[in-house]
């Protein structure tokens, strides 16, 4: 392939090559030129243009297939427009005549074809430059238009349609002739050409005027026309094209002159209108034909053409856009509903018809308001659509109030607007299901009357429009869930209040149904209680029936039905009603045979209907109450549930003897009965009717074979038999589309009506399959042969092996018996019922029975294989493949496959080679390789015969799809056969004309396959390899150029597999280029395609796949929609708006997927992208037109620098790209957000740190932090938060909680001591306030309440007035729950407030610890009340600031959290205790709701442990609380009282009591929880468990339990070794550890204790020797050390010292007096130390033997030390140190005298002042004198002058003035003026700043003394002051940087008391 790669075909290397090879170098020669000359200069392609042209032109005779022709002519163009232009007429010459040519032999087709190409793509590019050889070009092509077969007439019309683009108005001449031609191709008999036609004249239109104007009608009636037998891609163009032409007529401005030369018309929008009416209702013949088809009563409207003018419809709005409908909905809306209304009774004269003309009715509503409004004009069409139900409401009452009963219900009128109300009910519905809570202002608004209008109809003589009332109040009730009881109770009340009038009891009981159905959409459920009032109500209306026989129908119906749907509540409100269920359904049905026997003799038709309604119903309730209720389905319950069972089957059995009876009025009604028993036995385990399963099987086999069926349905039937790859390859229609609800009625054939919910009402309160639209089921005739066949295949597999045989003889012969379309009906139902069986068996593993059964299978299957319906064929394929895998038998399955080989080897009909193909591939699917490689090379060959047929396309597509079948299960196996494979798929993908798609669309499936089954392989670089995949790369591109978008979405996949396993050989550039033209694709599987391909390459190349986005937006020359959006806001600003258009719920998965791929990966290196993306998203305006303009405005002025960003042409409603997103967008973004933050958590730590954000950004203005946009991210979660819609309410929030607990730490640079979030008080407090009014939904408050703790609990703000904003919320909900259970709303189930006063609860608990955490890190001991209340009135926030604002709710509070822990406690108990619950449940859940509370408690109980523990040791266990009275220590606000049985007449507990249970509650709870941890405990509740612990063992009382209890301690520390094992992060391993080493504590406390009593004695004879080795030690080791350090031993053996000293012992009553004795010895050894016996001590420490004494002093008590002879001593001791030199001993002594001055016994502290205290004051006044030279002696100034300081404080009121007019003088002493400062020693200065200090200090506190002082001493006065105005100077001088330096004197005096506290 690498020899193709030049400017000129290398001719050489292109003659050795085979046929094949040939068309492959061609096609690579080709791709390589596209991109070479748009890269060479001009020059160089001149100067070989000729060549060049030759060797293009050559090709021509080269038959080119039409991949290659397309791309021949393409550069032919290309070359054209960049060389030289002279020679192109020759060229086109050439063309001309190869198409003039007469030869007409197939071979010879190619060339003309690829010369018509070749002229397109001439004229495209090169356009008016070709002058005026147009118009004999353009005449040539049409002549040859005239003898062309399909493929030319195809070609052609493209050709022109490119003609025409490149010549725009200049090919005005040839207009008329080409509409001509195109006229005729868009009725042809191919569909390729129609599609083709539609597409020319959709170009035509452009510049031909007379299409919309004067020849509009003939257009459009040609347009329906060609619906007529069209396909999907037909429906798809025609309607675009018709569609287009219809917006340009009504808003044409024509020019002036043209006007003059034609007669134009101008076209109102009510013709328009009426002209697609006409198509609707009449179809093509226009008005013609249709007086004759009234006469025959026949609907001349094929679905077809329906169809395809309901898709012109939605293209017609599309085109003109949101804001033209949104001023023309009224209109456009009565138009609509007008389809379907009385004025044309044909539309809708059957059932049938009636219903498929509302389905497209509603899917151009959904469509159109659905696809292009945003939610506030949405908003208004709700309204225009209520107008529209009140008019049509009252024109029912003009009619209904006509009294006679007869006229009334037979009106015309009435049946006639029944359609109109149900679609416009439909469209409500779903307008209000999209907006979700946003569309609540509307249900407010009284002048709408939303809710009255709809209950209004609920009561209208139709049932399709009682249905769909409901259904719209089920879908109000989902969007709006605040809703849904009140609606309830509404229903509820007219149900009961009319349950006369027969409308009203079905109209409200589905009205009931649908809201019961709605439950399970909303989490915060309903209340209990109206299970009950249901129950009650349905047992009512079923005993009232039999009372009035015009009623008992309804009644029946309405009782069974409100019971199957009070079953979807599931098995918390069912259990309660479960025996009242049981007993109607044994009632309903005869007790036995004979009961039944006498039932059929005694009744009339009227008895059987009512009968046959209310055991249908029952059969209902039953299987909704199997399928909703799996979980009370025990051994009991089946037990009674089995009697009625057989009772029913026999009445199956009788049902055709009792319809022969009473006649065609229990038609109907029997049907049903059927099918509800098929669907119930379905759901049932066949062991549970084994009885009854012969007779259960006959009537099966009857139904499939009854007589009276003639409806072919196979449609609904096979494809679960199918396997669903096979699928694709039936039939288009198949496959799901965008406009699959529309395209269905197509599938399902003419006689067969599409699914309404009017044929079964029952499914009201089911989920839809298909997303959230109304159920649509099937008419009963056609579900119960749905049923039937798959309850026939569980059946047959469990009856005896010899019952199957007769029953499968029975269904042969009913086929053999019946003829024509009556045999394929019976055939296709025995066949689906047999697959049904053999699917059954084999999944299984069960086994087919006797010999015969297999021949019999064998012969019903191979018949179907040659039957003539392919989807038959399939399901037979299926059904072959399974049968081979029951038997699991190597010789029967090679059997198979012989007979197929034979069959395909000897048939020429198309059936048998499809059918026997596929039959081949689906053995191979089953059973792998077919066990030989024989089988294998046999199966390929002859499928590679078949698919080279091409003679039928059909042949070929099966036989790939087999193929590829074959490839996906041979494995490893196949590659021997890859290369041949690969060469023919290449040769076919480049021979196959365009217009047979299927053909190329099981090409793509192959190659799927075969690159799967390469796999790694692909990466390799051998040449065969490279060739391989070379070839693989070839066969995508000739895909990705194939017209057909299901084409192009195989050679996406096929490129992803690619790119998974060799990604460096695929351009991801052109990748990327061809997923982003695709993204808005109009077809739903390539846009899937597109995003799956997408969601790959992010996950590894985000970045490259972002760029190249942008590189080719930009580059790209042609205004692509996806592109302009790209060019704007990137790929990922592309993908959001499509999430927001997008409706496919798994394309909006992968669009999220991909998404968040590339935001993981490029969040934070794009954030500010990111972040506007989000910011444009959250804050798209709702009004659409003002505002996008000024937008727009801005965002042009801030672009200046990129030109290329600014679109010019471009629609008013396009220029912000996010206009009105929907909330569940909004949602997605918000999502983003925290997301963001998330990554940006990962990253640089200069996110979160503002300082750090703001240096690198100066650095590199590239750079980009989060914490840089925290405005814009406060803005967010405020808009979000406050939003209409509670999703988007709860996100804000969530996105509120992250920031603030991300950014709570980050310091305020500018104002330090400040954090950056503290500017924001004011958003958070406005973003939680609305969480908090009456009418929000207990989820937002529970969030909020979240929030509000979290922001309480960051310490963001710390004035306290500012926190009480926010406090105050939380005061608020506090008060609001401490009704408990009962105050909450009624509008949500009980489980819904306890969440919510749960959330309360958790919120305090939270701020209560962050409080008590706070308090314990400033080290102040509990305030008292008084004190709170002094610091709670001055509002400032001391670090007790926040347990102030606790402190007044903490007695509520923690009865709240007690009960709250009591309930839990109840909660967790095993299910084997559940007896001992209390009856009415806990303090906050009732009984019924305990399974939903568990959730509710699990999620917040671990806080609410954590801060009662610490609520319970700060009240030490000794304190009741403030609140409560003495008598009842335990007395929560709520009806159960903790520790109480209940509160009447319990005794009152004594506190010990009290504590006890409140101390077993706690640790209970905790054991309970850490011993069994689940997998999903998160880290939070471990934490908090464990620190619940550690506070509860923190005070004495805990420990003593808990020491005394040795097996309790025992357990406590097994589960925390559990802990420990089982989790390895450090935080949770350090509380386990430091609760175990509380435990040891406790333990030794206890032994200890026990040891103190026990051995007071002991610690009296041990006491001597400890005291004489310590003191030993002491007297050993006192030796000084340089620095006047202490020795280790030294410290170690004071240590000791201080610890006998201070040991309980001395005080204990039995040991004092001893050990009083003992402890004065000890001091006089010590003291004794200081005499030496011998001369060896004498560097003696003095310093440690007085710290000794001090200790002794200070550890002791009085009596020890305080006797005269050894006081004496001591203080002889101090006196002779002080006189010591050495400064290092004078400083020590001085801090040892300073500690025992402060001692606060005046007995042992007043002896030591009075002796040493003057001793002290001379030495200071000697320094004074001589003033200290060097830092020892400074220091021991400034020590000395502490100690006098300490003297001043301890001295009585009388004698401290004495003592400050002492002190003062020597500190004033020391102050240096002016002069002195400048020039004073470094020491003089430390001095002078120390006295400075401390006379500051001592000054204000005593003023009066200082006063005196300095007034009598003039001489101090006037040196204090020269020294304050130095210290003044010099502060200015030397400081000026100083925050203080505005006035320094003031601020330093306010220093320093600050420091002083």
């Amino acid at each position: 392939m690498e020899l193709a790669h030049s400017l000129l075909l290398n001719e050489e290397a292109y003659n050795q090559l085979g046929e094949v090879q040939k068309a492959e170098f061609i096609f690579e020669w080709l791709r390589y030129l596209e991109k070479l000359l748009l890269a060479t200069s001009r020059n160089d392609v001149k100067e070989k243009q000729k060549t060049l042209v030759e060797q293009l032109l050559s090709l021509l005779n080269n038959s080119p297939g039409p991949p290659t022709r397309k791309l021949l002519a393409k550069n032919l163009a290309i070359l054209y427009s960049i060389g030289d232009t002279f020679s192109v007429y020759e060229a086109i010459d050439k063309c001309n005549d190869l198409i003039r040519s007469k030869d007409d032999s197939p071979s010879y087709l190619p060339t003309k074809l690829a010369a018509v190409v070749c002229l397109g793509s001439l004229y495209k590019k090169l356009g008016r430059i070709l002058g005026n050889t147009f118009t004999d070009t353009v005449g040539n092509i049409l002549k040859a238009v005239k003898s062309a077969e399909s493929q030319g007439r195809y070609e052609i019309m493209l050709s022109l349609q490119n003609i025409l683009n490149g010549l725009g108005a200049a090919a005005a001449p040839c207009h008329r002739d080409v509409y001509k031609a195109a006229r005729s191709c868009l009725t042809d008999r191919s569909m390729a050409v129609r599609c083709a036609a539609a597409k020319c004249l959709l170009e035509l239109q452009n510049e031909a005027i007379f299409m919309w104007s004067t020849d509009l009608d003939s257009v459009a009636a040609l347009c329906f026309k060609s619906f007529e037998g069209s396909n999907y891609d037909v429906r798809i163009s025609v309607s675009k094209l018709l569609g287009t032409i219809l917006a340009k007529a009504v808003t044409s401005k024509h020019p002036g002159t043209a006007a003059s030369r034609q007669s134009i018309r101008r076209v109102s929008l009510e013709e328009v209108l009426e002209l697609l009416g006409t198509g609707f209702l009449r179809g093509s013949s226009g008005f013609l034909r249709a007086s004759g088809d009234m006469l025959k009563g026949t609907s001349s409207v094929s679905r077809d053409v329906r169809v395809g003018v309901t898709q012109a419809y939605v293209v017609f709005v599309s085109t003109l856009g949101g804001a033209w409908l949104e001023k023309n909905f009224a209109a456009f809306l009565s138009h609509i509903l007008s389809l379907v209304s009385q004025s044309h009774p044909k539309a809708t004269q059957t059932q049938i018809d009636a219903v498929c003309c509302r389905r497209c009715v509603s899917f151009i509503l959904r469509t159109t308001v659905g696809g292009l409004l945003g939610e506030k004009a949405q908003l208004a069409v709700v309204k225009d659509i209520c107008q529209a139900i009140w008019k049509l409401k009252k024109v029912m009452d003009a009619v209904m109030s006509d009294g006679n009963l007869e006229t009334r219900v037979g009106s015309t009128h009435v049946a006639a607007s029944q359609h109109m109300l149900v679609c416009a009910l439909q469209e409500l519905g779903n307008l209000i299901h999209n907006l979700g809570t946003t569309a609540a202002p509307l249900l407010q608004d009284s002048s709408t009357g939303l809710l009255d209008s709809i209950l209004s109809v609920t009561l209208h003589p139709s049932i399709s429009v009682r249905l769909a009332a409901a259904w719209c109040l089920h879908c109000i009730a989902v969007a709006l869930p605040s809703y849904l009881t009140p609606l309830l109770d509404r229903c509820l009340e007219r149900l009961t209040g009319h349950k006369s009038s027969p409308e009203a009891v079905t109209g409200f009981s589905f009205a009931v149904a649908a809201l019961l159905g709605a439950v399970k959409h909303c989490p915060l459920g309903i209340p209990h209680g109206k299970g009950k009032i249901i129950m009650t109500l349905a047992e009512d209306l079923l005993c009232s029936a039999a009372q009035n026989s015009r009623l008992s129908a309804q009644r029946t119906q309405a009782g069974w039905l409100l019971i199957a749907a009070l079953m979807t509540l599931g098995p918390a409100v069912v259990s309660h009603h479960l025996a009242r269920v049981l007993l109607l359904w044994k009632c309903v049905f005869p007790a036995s045979p004979k009961d039944l026997e006498t039932e059929k003799s005694r009744g009339d038709s009227f008895t059987w209907q009512v009968t046959l309604e209310g055991r249908a119903g029952a059969l209902c309730a039953i299987k909704s109450f199997v399928s909703h209720c799996g979980d009370l389905l025990t051994e009991e319950v089946i037990q009674r549930l089995l009697p009625p069972l057989p009772c029913a089957v026999d009445l199956l059995t009788q049902l055709s003897s009792i319809l022969k009876m009473y006649g065609s009025p229990l038609k109907t009604p029997s049907m049903v009965y059927r099918q509800r028993l098929y669907e119930l036995l379905i759901l049932l385990p066949p062991e549970t009717y084994e009885g009854n399963l012969c007779a259960i099987l006959k009537e099966l086999a009857a139904d499939l074979t009854a007589p009276d069926i003639q409806v072919s349905a196979s449609t609904f039937l096979l494809p679960p038999l199918c396997h669903q790859d096979d699928l694709l390859i039936l039939s288009p229609l198949l496959q799901e589309t965008d406009h699959r609800f529309i395209e269905e009625q197509l599938l399902l054939g003419n006689g067969v009506a599409c699914g309404s919910l009017e044929y079964d009402p029952y499914l009201i309160y089911e989920k839809d399959v298909e997303g959230d639209s109304v159920p649509k089921p099937l008419p009963p005739a056609l579900s119960v042969i749905s049923s039937a066949a798959k309850l026939f295949g569980v059946v047959c597999a469990h009856v005896g092996e010899t019952q199957r045989l007769p029953i499968l003889e029975q269904l042969l012969d009913s086929i053999k018996h019946t003829k024509g379309a009556r045999q394929q009906v019976v055939q296709l139902h025995v066949v689906s019922s047999v697959s049904s069986f053999l699917k059954y068996v084999a999944l299984s593993k069960g086994c087919l029975g006797p010999e015969e059964m297999k021949r019999f299978a064998l012969t019903l299957v191979t018949g179907a294989l040659e039957s003539t319906n392919p989807l038959l064929r399939c399901a037979a394929a299926e059904a072959w493949a399974r049968l081979a895998q029951v038997l699991d038998d190597g010789a029967f399955t090679a059997g198979l496959a012989q007979v197929s080989f034979d069959k395909l080897k000897s048939a020429r009909d198309v059936v048998t080679r499809t059918g026997h193909s596929l039959a081949l591939g689906s053995l191979h699917r089953y059973l792998g390789g077919i066990s030989s490689s024989q089988h294998l090379n046999s199966c390929i060959g002859i499928l590679y015969t078949l698919a080279q047929d091409s003679t039928s396309p059909d042949v070929q597509t099966w036989a790939l799809h087999s193929l590829s079948l074959i490839i996906d299960s041979a494995g490893p196996l196949y590659y021997v056969h890859v290369e041949p494979t690969l060469s023919l798929i290449i040769m076919l993908l480049l021979n196959v004309p365009p217009t047979h798609a299927e053909v190329h669309q099981s090409l793509g499936r192959c190659l799927n396959a075969l690159i799967t089954t390469l796999g790694p392989e692909l990466q390799g670089n051998s040449t065969s390899i490279s060739t391989l995949r070379a070839s693989c790369l070839l066969g995508c591109a000739v895909m990705q150029d194939n017209p057909d978008c299901l084409v192009q979405a195989q050679a996406i996949s096929c490129l992803q597999q690619l790119h998974m396993f060799a990604p460096r050989h695929v351009n991801l550039s052109s990748l990327v280029s061809c997923l982003c033209v695709n993204l808005y694709s109009p077809y739903l599987l390539l846009r899937r395609a597109v995003l799956a391909c997408l969601r790959q390459l992010v996950q590894r190349e985000a970045a490259e796949v972002s760029e190249h986005a942008v590189m080719l937006a930009k580059d790209s020359r042609e205004e692509l929609t996806p592109d302009a959006n790209i060019r704007e806001v990137g790929l990922e600003g592309a993908l959001l708006i499509l999430l927001d258009k997008e409706t496919d719920e798994r394309l909006c998965h992968d669009i999220k997927e991909t998404l968040n791929y590339m935001l993981t990966s490029m969040a934070v290196e794009k954030l500010s992208l990111w972040l506007k993306l989000c910011k444009d998203v959250l804050a798209a305006s709702a009004d659409c037109t003002a505002i996008t303009c000024v937008d727009t405005m801005q965002e042009e002025e801030g672009d200046k620098g990129d030109d290329a960003s600014v679109l010019t042409t471009r629609h008013d409603e396009k220029s912000h790209p996010f206009t009105n997103p929907r909330w569940a967008t909004r949602v997605f973004a918000a999502e983003c957000v925290c997301r963001i933050i998330n990554q940006c958590e990962n990253a640089s730590s200069a996110h979160f740190d503002i300082a750090l954000a703001q240096e690198m950004k100066k650095k590199d203005s590239r750079n980009d932090f989060l914490v840089l946009h925290l405005a814009d991210l406060i803005r967010m979660a405020f808009m979000a938060a406050t939003d209409h819609s509670d999703q988007l309410r709860l996100s804000g929030l969530e996105m509120l909680l992250v920031v603030i607990r991300r950014f709570a730490t980050v310091p305020e640079p500018e104002f330090p001591g400040h954090v950056i979030l503290e500017q924001y008080q004011a958003n958070v407090g406005a973003a939680l306030r609305p969480a908090f009014t009456s009418e929000t939904p207990p989820d937002v408050t529970a969030k909020a309440c979240q929030v509000c703790s979290a922001w309480i609990a960051s310490g963001v703000v710390s004035d306290l007035n500012d926190l009480r904003r926010v406090h105050q919320l939380l005061v608020s909900s506090l008060t609001k729950i401490q009704a408990g259970k009962e105050a909450l709303s009624h509008l949500y189930n009980e489980s819904a407030s306890t969440m919510e006063i749960l959330a309360v609860l958790k919120a305090w608990a939270e701020v209560y610890i962050i409080a008590v955490q706070r308090h314990k890190n400033h080290r102040q001991p509990l305030k008292t009340t008084s004190c709170l209340e002094d610091s709670i009135r001055n509002g400032s926030c001391s670090s007790d600031g926040l347990l102030d604002l606790v402190y007044a709710d903490l007695g509520t509070l923690s009865r709240l959290w007690l009960a709250a822990l009591q309930d839990f406690a109840l909660l967790t108990l095993p299910s084997e205790f559940a007896s001992q619950l209390p009856a009415e449940g806990g303090a906050f859940y009732t009984a019924e709701t305990s399974e939903n509370a568990k959730l509710q408690y699990y999620n917040s109980w671990a806080l609410i442990l954590h801060a009662t523990a610490l609520w319970l040791t700060s009240t030490g266990f000794v304190v009741a609380d403030p609140d409560e009275g003495a008598s009842d220590l335990s007395r929560p606000v709520t009806p159960t009282s903790m520790c109480q049985g209940s509160s009447s007449g319990a005794t009152i507990k004594s506190p010990e009591d009290v504590y006890t249970d409140r101390f077993h509650l706690i640790l209970g709870i905790s054991v309970e929880f850490l011993c069994s941890l689940r997998s999903d405990a998160t880290m939070e509740s471990i934490t908090a468990c464990l620190y619940a612990l550690q506070a509860l063992l923190d005070v004495p009382w805990p420990r003593s339990k808990i020491g005394s209890d040795q097996d309790l301690g025992i357990e406590l520390l097994n589960v925390l070794h559990r802990v420990i094992l089982t989790r390895e992060s450090p935080s949770i391993q350090l509380a386990s550890l430091e609760v175990v080493r509380q435990i040891i504590c406790a333990a030794q406390e206890h032994v200890k204790e026990k040891r103190r009593s026990a051995e007071v004695t002991g610690s009296i004879s041990i006491l001597p020797t400890i005291l004489y080795l310590t003191i030993g030690v002491l007297r050993e080791t006192a030796v000084k050390l340089p620095g006047g350090q202490l020795s280790s031993t030294v410290a170690a053996s004071l240590q000791a010292l201080k610890g006998i000293l201070s040991s309980p012992m001395a005080r204990a009553e039995k040991s004092h007096t001893a050990w009083t004795d003992l402890l004065r010895s000890a001091l006089t050894t010590v003291l004794d130390c200081w005499d030496p016996v011998d001369e060896t001590h004498q560097e003696l420490d003095e310093v440690s033997l007085l710290t000794a004494i001090t200790v002794f002093i200070l550890s002791t008590s009085p009596e020890v030390t305080t006797i005269p002879c050894l006081q004496k001593r001591c203080i002889d001791k101090f006196k002779a140190t002080l006189e010591i030199k050495d400064p290092m001993v004078q400083i020590k002594t001085y801090q040892l005298l300073h500690s025992i001055f402060q001692y606060p016994n005046p007995a042992v502290s007043y002896p030591y002042i009075y002796s040493l205290a003057s001793c002290i004051m001379e030495k200071l006044q000697e320094i004074d004198k001589r003033k200290p030279e060097n830092t020892a002696e400074l220091q021991i100034f400034q020590e000395g002058i502490k100690v006098l300081e300490t003297l001043v404080t301890v001295a009585e009121e009388h004698h401290r003035s004495q003592l400050v007019a002492c002190l003062l003088p020597i500190l004033i002493s020391f102050l240096l003026d002016e002069n002195a400062l400048g020039s004073a020693t470094s020491i003089m200065r430390n001095l002078h700043d120390f006295a400075l200090q401390n006379l500051m200090q001592i000054g204000p506190q005593y003023s009066s003394v200082f006063k005196s002082l300095v007034t009598s001493s003039p001489a101090l006065k006037a040196r204090l002051e020269a020294a304050i105005k130095g210290n003044q100077e010099s502060v200015k001088v030397k400081i000026p940087t100083s925050k203080y330096t505005k006035s320094p004197g003031k601020n330093s005096s306010i220093q320093l008391k600050t420091s002083f506290l």
